[in-house]
């Protein structure tokens, strides 16, 4: 934790910064290690100051790092806000505004005397420690392996679960009950269950529904792994695929190993997603894929960067994004392939390459 807050103050400097106010909560956790629900935290170029109230006094003490722990009784960002007004030689506190709603930051201002409600509370160019996190550390990496590989086990699992008859929703819960007992903190997102022409819905969420006797059946799902998220996407086939079936399956995963054969530090973010994009748009699906390439993951489901049209950021090692193309077709059926990837020096480390992605029949 130390050395994240070093490279927080290093920025700061670095961005002529004297005091920045942390209230978005992963960015907390990625600082201190405080997991509450609660907390503001002030970070200077001398001192790192948290601030929680009462409820988490035991927890604060026990997970905090790095930080001085300030227990109050009102909320949290005012606190630490009057706190930080009332410090000799910080004339302003600069905020992410990409987590501050207006409401937020007019509360905020109308805490403060009079003559600081304009000049004291100012936004940061850019979102500084999102922008820290983007790069994971061996040990965040290797805590996210171990999350990918709890969800390969559960994609196992569920292929000798899955029949015909049975309702989306009973996989879903079959999934989320498993990783449970796995070992998942929970889920990263609601998980994704969409068969039959329901797998055109880029986002279908499970229904009752009920699985078809020969169609396609798309899984998107992820666990949370001590606090850091995974994420994959299998399409499966109940019964024998048509013709048009097996060639947009053949599309999506050429396209899908095409974005990973791009992924690399020093690729942009709009390169991985036209080398995707492009073969979808040669085999005449451009219009089937609606979305971007992939994201960021990390604490959050979705991190920066974004793979997508004209997104210029490179990427860089330790970066760990998902390459997801897909192809919908509204009322017939849709397919996505979906692995999560950690950017290095030549290429990519796949951490989601134990489950297969060739068309698997059921």
């Amino acid at each position: 934790m130390q050395r994240r807050l070093t490279s927080l103050r290093r920025r700061l400097r670095d961005s002529g910064l004297a005091a920045i106010l942390i209230t978005h909560l992963p960015d907390v956790l990625w600082l201190t290690g405080f997991t509450g629900s609660s907390a503001a935290l002030v970070v200077t170029a001398s001192a790192a100051t948290l601030f929680t109230d009462g409820r988490y006094r035991a927890q604060a003490a026990q997970q905090v790092t790095g930080a001085k722990v300030e227990i109050i009784d009102s909320a949290p960002d005012r606190a630490a806000v009057l706190w930080t007004s009332a410090q000799t030689g910080v004339k302003a506190l600069h905020f992410d505004a990409e987590q501050t709603t207006v409401a937020e930051l007019d509360r905020l201002r109308a805490a403060l005397p009079a003559r600081l409600r304009r000049s004291f509370l100012v936004s940061a160019s850019e979102p500084i420690v999102a922008h820290l996190r983007m790069r994971k550390d061996a040990a965040e990496i290797e805590i996210m392996a171990g999350a990918a590989a709890l969800g390969c086990s559960l994609f196992d699992h569920i292929l000798g679960f899955l029949r015909p008859g049975i309702t989306e929703l009973a996989v879903a819960a079959e999934l989320e009950h498993q990783a449970r007992l796995r070992g998942a903190e929970g889920m990263s997102f609601e998980t994704i269950v969409a068969s039959g022409p329901r797998s055109a819905l880029p986002h279908g969420r499970a229904t009752t529904a009920r699985l078809p006797r020969r169609g396609f059946l798309t899984l998107d799902f992820g666990v949370i792994l001590k606090g850091y998220c995974s994420d994959m996407t299998r399409t499966v086939c109940f019964g024998q695929p048509t013709a048009r079936e097996r060639q947009v399956y053949d599309a999506v995963l050429s396209a899908q190993q095409a974005g990973l054969a791009c992924v690399r530090a020093g690729a942009t973010c709009e390169q991985v997603d036209e080398a995707t994009r492009s073969i979808l748009r040669q085999a005449g699906m451009a219009e089937a894929f609606s979305h971007s390439t992939g994201h960021g993951v990390g604490l959050q489901i979705h991190e920066a960067p974004r793979l997508a049209v004209r997104q210029k950021a490179k990427l860089e090692s330790g970066m760990v994004v998902t390459i997801e193309p897909g192809a919908y077709f509204p009322g017939q059926f849709g397919v996505r392939i979906e692995d999560t990837v950690v950017v290095q020096r030549g290429g990519c480390r796949n951490l989601t390459a134990a489950s297969p992605t060739a068309l698997i029949q059921l």
